[in-house]
């Protein structure tokens, strides 16, 4: 079995970049990457404004050591293009307005008494207090956003603070989804004995559309060699991942792992971890590739990257988050996949260590310690909501409470 860190490596450095770009409006652009630089073609902000509600004055024309009165001369609103200031006047200027030129500071209202036409200032500002300088932010030329950035909300409202309507950003990650197993039932269907609900659909489904793939899903596929197959066959045409969920074990009725290896290879199968040590990574040939669906993909690929994920529910949701969500990353050329983690308390003892890398779920208590999901099992889903990340515990290795763990958040790994 290959250790975490090793079994990540080997599937960061098999990922490339998927080609085709496209120009999307910058409203709906969360979430994508960028193919190319944004460079600000002007200055922000454009002007000099200013940071307060107040009076813009000269300081040349302040008495030093006592109030100064100066009649009103012009009113300055946001949005509005001001006169240079007379000599030996005030504007009155509000939060984001055009500095007038002449002025070289703003006196905020609190410090001012005003009466009819006229201002009497009660304090001596130094030249620049509360003026943002013109391009302050951003100087017209600079890389605002550079290329393989993941676009967040706050990067939508930089990109558009420089006037981009549009985005160059990389086409959306095709991915194919399907699981295996004679015992999966959908909701809303009558519940067999011996069966069980396919929560696995949901769950991976949403974490691939989280990440902005456009997600192709196969549904349940019998648990039969010849049926597997043909899935993988038509999955590999048109898409740059398959995802499964399930059959990767060595059962016989296991046959996600036979069906790879029959259309494509492995490269890679087990990883010592727990939860999730049946984890496949392969590729699948595109010989049935119609030419419409490998125009849409590169067009030197000759396969299409599987990872296929154990079938327990807290196995697929943790191998997902840990694996498959960086790959995907890289596949959509983001540069910067890991996670951020935390070191932190834990508020507990586990004193039975295991041979393999586990990653527990914990959450953060009130006093800013970690608590432990009392039951660690790959079945119970209900410590994934419970929890608030994961603990990345290293082999061999009991947890002491009041020792420092490294804490991975789900913020971080849903992101």
């Amino acid at each position: 079995m290959l250790a975490t860190a090793e079994a990540l490596a080997t599937l960061l450095a098999a990922a490339r970049p998927i080609a085709g770009t496209e120009s999307v409006p910058t409203l709906d652009a969360l979430n994508r990457t960028l193919s190319a630089d944004v460079t600000s073609p002007l200055d922000v902000p454009p002007m000099n404004t200013s940071s307060m509600d107040g009076y813009a004055i000269r300081t040349a024309d302040l008495t030093a050591l006592r109030a100064s009165t100066l009649p009103i001369s012009q009113r300055i609103p946001a949005g509005h293009a001001p006169e240079p200031l007379k000599p030996g006047t005030a504007a009155r200027i509000f939060t984001g307005a055009t500095v007038p030129p002449r002025a070289d500071a703003i006196v905020m209202q609190e410090q001012a008494e005003a009466a009819g036409d006229e201002v009497t200032i009660l304090h001596n500002p130094q030249a620049g207090e509360w003026i943002t300088a013109q391009g302050a932010d951003i100087r017209n030329g600079s890389v605002i956003l550079p290329a393989g950035t993941r676009l967040t909300p706050q990067a939508l409202g930089l990109a558009a603070s420089v006037g981009c309507a549009e985005l160059e950003v990389r086409r959306r990650v095709k991915v194919a989804v399907f699981f295996t197993g004679d015992e999966l039932t959908m909701p809303g269907e009558p519940l067999k004995p011996g069966a069980i609900y396919n929560s696995n659909r949901f769950t991976l489904r949403g974490l691939l559309e989280k990440l902005g793939c456009e997600v192709t899903d196969y549904g349940i596929v019998s648990d039969k060699l010849d049926a597997t197959r043909a899935t993988v066959r038509e999955a590999a045409a048109a898409h740059d991942l398959i995802l499964t969920c399930g059959g990767v074990s060595v059962g016989e009725e296991d046959h996600v792992k036979p069906a790879v290896e029959a259309e494509g290879r492995l490269a890679m199968w087990q990883i010592a971890m727990k939860p999730g040590k049946p984890l496949a990574f392969g590729v699948v040939r595109r010989a049935a590739a119609g030419e419409d669906s490998a125009a849409a993909l590169a067009p030197e690929a000759a396969e299409t990257f599987f990872i296929g994920l154990p079938g327990n529910p807290v196995s697929s949701f943790a191998t997902f988050l840990l694996f498959v969500r960086p790959f995907v990353l890289r596949l959509a050329g983001v540069q910067t996949v890991a996670p951020r983690a935390l070191s932190l308390r834990a508020d507990f003892t586990q004193s039975k260590a295991d041979r393999r890398n586990e990653f527990l779920r914990a959450r953060i208590n009130p006093a800013g310690g970690l608590d432990l999901f009392p039951n660690q099992s790959s079945a119970v889903l209900t410590s994934t909501v419970w929890g608030d990340g994961l603990i990345d515990n290293p082999p061999n290795h009991a947890i002491q409470a009041g020792e420092t763990v490294r804490f991975i958040p789900f913020s971080e790994l849903l992101n």
